[in-house]
């Protein structure tokens, strides 16, 4: 159901300036602000390896930000000319001026961005609720997409799991103010544990370099006075999404995607169940399906170059461009 801000498996520091303490920036990553009415943007490039390589933009789950994607952008670098958003509230961006964290509200940042830039089609690929956020962008602006890939994307299931409940939890209002209360005392250390234990399908493969830089942005994220509104308001547009039917729902949205679309599900993910992928490929005409074993919630970031490999042969199909 969601995504958290979780460590590489690879990882190679550059830091740059940011509003509290420096935001990691990998080598061959450039960082930027985008000003939009109501709106700023942080975009995290990993220019193409050549010049007039199409435009990928990479959108990262609940609680995740842009450095989800640092471990797959260079893998396709020769393929792409990638981006990745820190959606509002997340990341490096900070709140939206209308305080819309809805799902919707997430997809229109991200319409809004692509529509500014001028850059799509493109390939877009989410996780988690970025990949409910990709699912709405694809189905409602078509001419934006040439592909979609969804890691483990959070749509709708009638009996969430119960490790996803803790996040579903954060929707009820009040609920996020007591946890913050709660685990004052907590340390980043069990912050990073705890989210690593419930996203990983083995948090053992992350290295000691990868855990020592995501506690060090979990204490950057937990200085910021708006991350627990941006969490709970966050996770309230997911379950309200879920519950949202007609034409606006996110399955009957799923059916109505035209681009080419890859489907990355891990046999150990604790918040998004694996029984949702036959229900996914079913929906999202003509897609394809993989299964991944050993893979938690977060693919791209525990077996990116089986990921990358997909997305190559999901671009390589569509024409390579």
């Amino acid at each position: 159901m969601s995504s958290t801000e979780l460590p590489e498996t690879r990882t190679a520091a550059a830091p740059t300036t940011s509003r509290t303490r420096a935001v990691r920036v990998a080598d061959g990553e450039e960082l930027r602000s985008v000003a939009l009415p109501g709106l700023t943007l942080t975009v995290r490039a990993r220019p193409g390896n050549l010049p007039g390589l199409p435009p990928a933009l990479y959108v990262h789950g609940l609680g995740g930000s842009s450095q989800n994607w640092s471990a797959l952008m260079p893998l396709l670098a020769d393929l792409v000319d990638g981006e990745a958003v820190d959606l509002p509230g997340f990341g490096d961006s900070p709140p939206p001026d209308d305080g819309n964290y809805s799902v919707t509200g997430h997809a229109r940042a991200v319409i809004r961005f692509l529509d500014a830039a001028g850059r799509g089609p493109v390939h877009l690929v989410g996780n988690s609720m970025g990949g409910a956020v990709a699912t709405r962008v694809a189905a409602v602006r078509p001419d934006l997409v040439r592909t979609l890939t969804l890691v483990s994307p959070a749509l709708p299931e009638l009996r969430v799991q119960r490790t996803a409940w803790p996040t579903a939890l954060l929707a009820v209002p009040g609920v996020a103010s007591f946890f913050a209360k709660l685990t004052k005392d907590w340390t980043a250390e069990q912050r990073v544990k705890g989210v690593l234990s419930l996203c990983y399908g083995d948090p053992g493969q992350v290295t000691e370099e990868g855990f020592r830089h995501a506690v060090e942005e979990m204490e950057r994220r937990l200085e910021l006075p708006y991350f627990w509104d941006a969490m709970a308001l966050s996770s309230r547009g997911i379950v309200d999404a879920y519950t949202l039917g007609g034409q606006h729902g996110l399955w009957r949205q799923a059916e109505r995607v035209l681009a080419p679309t890859l489907l990355v599900y891990g046999l150990r993910d604790r918040l998004v169940s694996y029984r949702m992928a036959r229900r996914a490929a079913a929906a999202f005409r003509g897609s394809r399906l993989l299964t991944l074993p050993e893979a938690g919630h977060v693919a791209m970031m525990e077996y990116p170059e089986t990921v990358a490999q997909a997305v190559r042969e999901l671009i390589a199909d569509d024409g390579g461009s």
